[in-house]
């Protein structure tokens, strides 16, 4: 008998496959549900709900949108239970605690979450190859709509906590700042968490570093129209990272796990520290082995992050594929072994997918 003719006598659970249908019809509906708030979060529909209901031909006028679209995008929202309807007036209206995590500059606002899966998404022919032909998909294939969507992921959450929530965590961090240091950021994006503390340590020196030319130039002219003359960047592979003059702090943002050698970047980075110095890197929140991830609410997402991005673009350039999962145990060791004597790790505010590492 063969193993399809076995797996056909096992009999079946009856309930069980239709549970286990309606949790994919569910998956698949939530897939389409966070297109919808992508739509509705790009073309500014979400902050026009945020400040007051209406019907959708009044939204779709105060957001100088096109009615139809707005009608059926609410469609989706309400039955989905996001977005309240009183058919009686044909009003819309957000429920005042959806706003707070769908509207807002701060870092509470989750919207901007939903647009990398808009993205991500079109790379699944791409990593489907890989899957057959190995390599990956390479990350210049990403730009220049990744920049724009890791800075909108992370700009919120950078205004609110970086100064005051964040550096607190690695010591005596902030008063070093306040006197005068020399500190880098290894792939540094858009350079926003660089302006933001250039901004408020002007006694300090910062430089970003990144190999995304798009990237590079947001960060300077951002720079550039806050007035900062402490901060600079340069396109750079962060595994060539200057050493010297050495730094007396470096930061990293979510930017090791892609590396095509995080490893040897890990090296570098300790290479590049004055002694007496400090690597802080903010990195996603998980464990090293898959059976201690199961019940993270947010593992899938992760790993699905990993497959269809920080995965593939390493293993494109004949990298380690370290991946977004790489966890808290893999990452203390590799810290270790790059030299790192002290490592705290803390829990990051306003932000349950990270933590922070504090290496010396």
């Amino acid at each position: 008998m063969s193993q399809t003719d076995q797996s056909a006598a096992i009999p079946l659970d009856e309930a069980r496959v239709e549970r286990f249908a309606e949790r994919l019809f569910g998956t698949y509906t939530e897939s389409f549900v966070t297109l919808m708030l992508d739509l509705a979060h790009r073309t500014g529909l979400l902050e026009t709900l945020g400040a007051g209901p209406g019907t959708s031909q009044e939204l779709a006028e105060r957001a100088g949108l096109t009615e139809r679209y707005v009608r059926e995008c609410l469609g989706a929202l309400v039955t989905a239970g996001i977005v309240d309807y009183a058919p009686d007036r044909r009003r819309y209206a957000l429920p005042a605690e959806h706003a707070v995590c769908l509207t807002g500059p701060g870092s509470l606002n989750l919207a901007p979450l939903a647009q990398l899966t808009s993205l991500l998404a079109r790379h699944v022919p791409g990593v489907a190859t890989a899957f057959r032909d190995g390599g990956g998909v390479s990350y210049r294939e990403f730009r220049p709509e990744f920049t724009t969507v890791m800075d909108a992921l992370n700009r919120g959450l950078m205004d609110g906590q970086l100064v005051d929530g964040i550096l607190p965590l690695a010591g005596d961090l902030t008063e070093r700042l306040a006197s005068g240091i020399r500190v880098a950021d290894v792939g540094c994006g858009t350079g926003h968490a660089v302006n933001l503390l250039a901004r408020a340590f002007p006694r300090s020196t910062f430089v970003g570093y990144d190999l995304a030319d798009d990237a590079v130039a947001a960060a300077r002219e951002e720079a550039a129209s806050w007035g900062l003359a402490n901060a600079a960047f340069e396109v750079v592979d962060v595994a060539a990272l200057p050493a010297d003059p050495p730094f007396a702090a470096i930061t990293a943002f979510d930017a090791i796990h892609d590396q095509v050698d995080p490893a040897g970047v890990l090296r570098r980075i300790r290479a590049a520290l004055a002694p007496g110095g400090v690597f802080v890197m903010m990195d996603v929140k998980g464990a090293s082995a898959l059976e201690d991830n199961i019940g993270n609410p947010f593992a899938p997402w992760v790993y699905g992050v990993s497959t269809l991005h920080c995965m593939t673009v390493s293993l494109a350039e004949g990298g380690a594929g370290l991946g977004t999962m790489w966890g808290e145990q893999l990452a203390r060791h590799m810290l270790a072994d790059a030299g790192f004597a002290v490592v705290e790790v803390h829990d990051v505010p306003d932000d349950p997918m990270n933590s922070l590492y504090v290496a010396r």
